[in-house]
């Protein structure tokens, strides 16, 4: 699975969200979300098979970390839409303007 596909589902997309603050284990994330510790383990899975995550042992702790290089592709993929959208936008509010 890629990183886009992987960051489809929600609760993954969220689990980015809390890990890019900082560095967290699966019990620490399973406490912030309202589904079982299996299903948080399932979705780190997810997320580290696709390279979004990378996990680090320490102690008998499983440390979850970002990894930005997948983030990065993506925004690189999402910035033709930016520049899409902002060309839009500029025009739709030159129009406007026009009109008033």
């Amino acid at each position: 699975m890629n990183a886009m596909a992987a960051l489809a589902d929600p609760t993954r997309r969220e689990i980015v969200e809390v890990l890019l603050a900082a560095p967290a284990d699966a019990g620490t994330l399973a406490h912030m979300f309202p589904i079982s510790r299996p299903a948080v383990s399932r979705h780190l899975r997810v997320l580290r098979e696709a390279g979004v995550v990378r996990s680090e042992i320490v102690a008998q702790r499983r440390i979850y970390h970002i990894e930005s290089a997948p983030l990065k592709e993506i925004d690189a993929w999402m910035e033709r839409y930016r520049e899409f959208w902002t060309d839009r936008l500029d025009r739709l509010d030159a129009h406007l303007q026009k009109e008033t």
